[in-house]
């Protein structure tokens, strides 16, 4: 059955534009950018076969051209299109982090940085560096690799903090397992910035690691 012979309020965008996106499972969200479907598949059908060959919707972000182009009526366009909207969604978590907003909303800043830092396939150690009132002033991925005292320099952090004239840091990283809890090795390293940046008055607000589907709060477990 197409799309068009459902109930109204079953429809993605028609449920999308009375209930806000919120409302809509993953494949309803897929079909709207899709839009059509195929011969003999919806375009939700045509959603939920992604969905299904990707493992979910991080699995279908994630796919290379070829691997997309795999599934039947899918090519590189299409992978470019869907490529381009999460570009877009990154960008506009990033635009909302400016001078004065940064930290009004810490729900923003945490799919900020799953926005950032979720999808690579190794770990990825970044600083938010932030004014004297906490706003933030730049955010930067500083660090790859195994996240321990061999692949994280507090000297290169303080260079940056006072380059930047930061008052204050918020330090985030990724955990490709996609367990955002915190290790031995995440506890360590972050003592020792904390020692280091103590030097030159700079305040550590906060380390967050990042999973999957949560994102792990060092200060709200009281490790800091």
């Amino acid at each position: 059955m197409a799309i068009t012979d459902w109930p109204v309020d079953e429809r993605p965008r028609e449920k999308m534009l009375a209930r806000g996106g919120d409302a809509l499972t993953d494949s309803e969200l897929l079909a709207i950018f899709l839009r059509t479907g195929v011969q003999g598949k919806s375009a939700v059908e045509l959603a939920r076969e992604i969905l299904s060959r990707f493992g979910g919707l991080r699995g279908a972000m994630e796919a290379s051209p070829d691997q997309f182009s795999e599934i039947h009526g899918m090519g590189t366009a299409k992978w470019a299109q869907l490529q381009a909207c999460l570009e877009l969604g990154r960008r506009y978590l990033e635009s909302t982090l400016d001078r004065g907003e940064a930290f009004t909303s810490p729900v923003l800043t945490r799919r900020f940085l799953q926005a950032r830092l979720r999808a690579y396939h190794h770990e990825v150690f970044a600083c938010l560096f932030l004014d004297n009132q906490n706003r933030l002033i730049r955010f930067e991925e500083m660090f790859t690799g195994t996240i321990d005292g061999a692949s994280v320099y507090p000297r290169e952090v303080v260079k940056r903090v006072l380059a930047l004239n930061a008052a204050a840091v918020i330090f985030a990283h990724n955990h490709p397992s996609g367990v955002a809890e915190p290790s031995q090795a995440d506890c360590h390293i972050t003592q020792r910035l904390q020692a280091a940046l103590d030097l030159v008055d700079v305040r550590v607000l906060d380390h967050f690691v990042v999973g999957d589907g949560e994102v792990v709060s060092m200060a709200e477990r009281g490790m800091l």
